[in-house]
């Protein structure tokens, strides 16, 4: 399985690819609405998005109106390439990956925020490495580029640390798991359910989580730019939807875990450690994250700061525009 935030270097390849081999399609990262009224959603390995998987067993799509084909990816990095070549219509996937896309050349909107991660995201060390300033020196495994590289970017930086003062092995998610359970480094970042691979490493420990990191890794509902403005009532279904869910979830929790365990392939118990760290947004919480500000629970704050991220890694050349990305009309006409 590859990791929910490889970098989408391939992204702006497929993209070229495309526009290069497919003269028929408007642009990059724009849906074929002619091939129907079916929308397909991808989603993949996160706790967060784990939710689509029971509205589409409970029927919630259908209640709502909109014909969704589910489609689960094993790799996080083909659900984010499918998204920005148009093979499919919306994709669970967060606002570093969105952004990377978009500075590719793909034509995205982001309508839902799902969550943010409040604890699943962890830099996680061996016995004796009881902090961050720990790592001076110390092998630290990440997939580089990715979210977990930001969060150990940020960790490192409250630490009075820089990446130089650390021996970087980049390594994609569930590699970096298993070299790090294996003795081959000192440390690693990764993301749910890859940190409970990690910490069956004797005397293992979080020294370091996205809790301590407040709106820095936030997931989405992004669709196509198309999709958003040809077919607004089936994106407005969608995000109806995702709120319909949340609520059945929240009053049968206990079937609820049953169905997202089995499409994580991890028990209910394992399920359940996650829940904390993993915060599903609701509608106020939605709305704010939206609404311009200055602080990290802000989209357009947090995609700044993730833009300067991009850029000083090298993964974007220039800085993409943010301008008509955000789409809050569909949380604001969710009913009440």
């Amino acid at each position: 399985m590859t990791s929910r935030f490889r970098p989408r270097v391939m992204a702006a390849i497929l993209c070229a690819l495309t526009l290069a081999g497919v003269t028929a399609l408007a642009g990059c990262g724009s849906s074929d609405a002619s091939r129907g009224s079916k929308i397909t959603l991808g989603f993949s390995a996160w706790p967060g998005w784990f939710p689509w998987q029971v509205a589409q067993e409970k029927g919630l799509f259908a209640k709502n109106g909109v014909d969704v084909e589910l489609k689960y990816f094993e790799s996080y990095t083909d659900s984010i390439n499918a998204l920005s070549s148009g093979a499919i219509d919306a994709n669970s996937q967060t606002l570093n990956d969105t952004l990377s896309s978009v500075s590719g050349g793909a034509k995205l909107s982001v309508v839902l925020v799902n969550d943010n991660s409040t604890g699943n995201d962890k830099i996680i060390a061996r016995d004796g490495i009881t902090s961050v300033a720990d790592l001076k020196g110390k092998k630290v495994a990440v997939e580089q580029g990715a979210v977990d590289h930001f969060l150990l970017l940020l960790a490192l930086q409250e630490a009075h640390l820089t990446e130089k003062d650390i021996q970087l092995v980049p390594l994609v998610t569930d590699a970096a798991a298993a070299a790090f359970v294996a003795g081959q480094v000192d440390a690693v970042a990764v993301f749910a359910p890859f940190t409970s691979k990690a910490l069956e490493r004797p005397g293992s420990r979080p020294i370091a989580t996205s809790a301590e990191f407040p709106g820095a890794i936030p997931d989405h509902l992004v669709t196509s730019a198309a999709l958003t403005k040809d077919r607004p009532k089936d994106v407005q279904a969608l995000v109806n939807t995702w709120f319909d869910t949340v609520k059945w979830i929240k009053e049968n929790r206990a079937a609820a875990v049953e169905v997202m365990a089995k499409r994580g392939g991890v028990t209910t118990n394992d399920y359940n450690t996650y829940d904390a760290g993993t915060t599903i947004f609701t509608r106020q919480q939605n709305l704010d994250a939206f609404t311009p500000g200055v602080t990290p629970a802000h989209l357009d704050f947090q995609s700044n700061k993730i833009i300067d991220f991009l850029v000083g890694t090298g993964l974007a050349k220039a800085r993409p525009s943010t301008d008509g990305l955000f789409e809050d009309k569909f949380v604001k006409a969710v009913p009440q």
